[in-house]
C-alpha cells in the first residue's frame, strides 16, 4: 500500500535537481509508493559534457537490480592500472577490476526509467519554508507547491544548501580539471595498443593526468566505437589567473565549469603545447586529438548535516569531494539508496528516518571529502605520491571498493532510532 497522510492522500515528495542523484532518489521513493515530482533548473536535458565516470556498485545498482539493462552493454571494463612518469617510464602496474561508464548514458537511462510526466525542466528553486507537517516550495517561475518531503539534489552550487546553511560555500582547491574525450578511431594504433584495457595515470611534478576508455557517444562499448576520456589536474592560482581562465570565449565568467567549445582558444593551445612538453605519448595523443576540451573547477563542500526537519540534502549539494576517489556519482546514488532504505525501515516515520540517515551519510561525506583532499594535495602540492599506495585506489567508503566485481556486495545498514 502506498504511504498516506492523515487524510488518506498519497505522501508527496519534491526532488529539486534532476541529475543522477536526484533521479535515483526519485525512482526509489516512487518505488516505495510516494508521489514524486522532479524539478530541474536546466530548461534542456543535461549532458555531462561527455565525461566518463567509474561504474561503482552504487552508481549502477538501480540498473542491475531493477531493470533488464546489462552492464556489459553500458560499461567498458579495464584490467590493469598503470602509473607512468613524464618520460613514459613505468612506475607501477597492477591488475584491477574497474568498469567505466559515460555520465550522459546513465543519466538518459535513469530519465527514461522515471519518465517525463513528472520531470519538470526550467524550474529554478527560489526558496522554501517548512513546518511540522510539510514543506512549502517556491520556484523562480512563480510555481509553488506543498510537499511532505523535500530532497535537495541541486548540485555544488545548491540554492537549497544556502538556505539551510548560510555560509557553507564551495572552497577552491587551488587547481582545475581539464577534461575531454576523443573517438578511439582517432588515436594512433601504436598508442591504442599500449593503453587498451588499461587505466593509465601519468604523474609529473605538481600535476597528474589519467586516461581511460568509456562508451561511445552512441552508447556502444565495442572496440573501435568507444571514446577515450582524459582528466588532467593543473594548478591555477586563485584570483585573476583563475577568473581569466574561467572566462569563456565570449567574455562571460563561469564559477564552476566551462563546457566544450567555450574555452578560449589560447588556453586550449597552451594545454596541448604543454602536453607535448611534459607528458608521454600515451597521454599526449589523447589530449592532442580532443577538439574541444573543457574545464571543471575542483572544489570542496562539506555540510554540517544532511537533513533539517523535512528537508534533506543529497549528492554534491551536501558534500562535494574532489574527483580523485572517483566516487562523486556513487556517493549521490548511495545517498539516494540509503534514504529510501531508512524511510522504509522506519515505516514512514520521516523524522526518525531522516535523522538516522543524516548521521550515517554525513559521516560518509565527511570521510570522502577528507580522503579525496589528501590524495589531490599529495599530487598537486606535496608531491609525495608513492607508486603502489593502496590509499590511491578508487573507492566510496574506502580505497579499492570500486572494484565491485571482485568482492561481495556491501551489507545493508541496520537502522536504529537516534538517541
Amino acid at each position: 500500500m502506498a504511504p498516506r497522510d492523515r487524510s488518506g492522500g498519497m505522501l508527496r515528495v519534491a526532488v529539486v535537481g534532476g541529475s543522477m542523484g536526484g533521479l535515483t532518489a526519485a525512482l526509489l521513493l516512487r518505488d516505495l509508493g510516494y508521489g514524486v515530482d522532479v524539478f530541474e533548473r536546466s530548461p534542456v536535458d543535461l549532458t555531462g559534457f561527455g565525461a566518463g565516470i567509474v561504474a561503482h556498485e552504487a552508481s549502477v545498482r538501480y540498473f542491475v537490480g531493477r531493470t533488464t539493462m546489462s552492464l556489459d552493454t553500458m560499461t567498458v571494463p579495464v584490467g590493469r592500472y598503470r602509473l607512468l612518469d613524464g618520460s613514459g617510464a613505468l612506475l607501477f602496474e597492477e591488475p584491477v577490476a574497474y568498469r567505466f561508464a559515460a555520465w550522459g548514458s546513465l543519466y538518459r537511462a535513469l530519465l527514461a526509467e522515471f519518465g517525463r510526466e513528472r520531470y519538470f525542466q526550467g524550474m529554478a528553486l527560489a526558496g522554501f519554508s517548512q513546518d511540522e507537517r510539510g514543506v512549502d516550495i517556491r520556484f523562480a517561475s512563480g510555481k509553488d507547491g506543498r510537499y511532505d518531503l523535500l530532497v535537495l539534489a541541486d548540485g555544488i552550487q545548491s540554492t537549497g544548501r544556502r538556505r539551510l546553511f548560510p555560509g557553507v560555500e564551495p572552497v577552491y582547491s587551488g587547481y582545475v580539471a581539464w577534461r575531454g574525450t576523443v573517438a578511439e578511431r582517432d588515436l594512433p594504433a601504436r598508442v591504442l595498443e599500449r593503453i587498451d584495457g588499461t587505466l593509465t595515470y601519468v604523474l609529473v611534478p605538481h600535476s597528474h593526468i589519467l586516461v581511460y576508455p568509456i562508451p561511445g557517444a552512441d552508447g556502444r562499448v565495442d572496440r573501435g566505437h568507444r571514446l577515450w576520456n582524459f582528466v588532467w589536474y593543473r594548478n591555477v592560482e586563485k584570483g585573476d589567473p583563475l577568473d581569466e581562465l574561467m572566462t569563456d570565449c565570449d567574455g562571460f565568467p563561469h564559477p564552476v565549469s566551462l563546457r566544450p567549445g567555450r574555452v578560449q582558444d589560447r588556453y586550449v593551445r597552451e594545454l596541448k603545447d604543454l602536453a607535448t612538453e611534459c607528458l608521454p605519448e600515451e597521454a599526449v595523443a589523447v589530449v592532442a586529438a580532443t577538439e574541444h576540451p573543457f574545464i571543471q573547477v575542483v572544489m570542496d563542500v562539506a555540510s554540517p548535516r544532511m537533513a533539517v526537519g523535512r528537508v534533506c540534502l543529497l549528492g554534491d549539494a551536501a558534500f562535494a569531494a574532489r574527483p580523485h576517489a572517483a566516487a562523486g556519482t556513487a556517493k549521490a546514488a548511495e545517498n539516494a539508496w540509503l534514504l529510501a532504505e531508512a524511510i522504509e525501515a522506519f515505516a514512514g516515520d520521516l523524522s526518525s528516518a531522516l535523522a538516522a540517515w543524516s548521521d550515517h551519510q554525513t559521516a560518509l561525506g565527511a570521510n570522502l571529502v577528507a580522503r579525496a583532499r589528501h590524495i589531490g594535495e599529495g599530487s598537486q602540492f606535496r608531491c609525495d605520491w608513492r607508486p603502489g599506495d593502496p590509499g590511491l585506489r578508487f573507492g566510496l567508503y574506502e580505497p579499492g571498493d570500486s572494484s565491485i566485481w571482485t568482492r561481495s556486495p556491501r551489507s545493508r545498514v541496520v537502522w536504529r532510532r537516534p538517541s
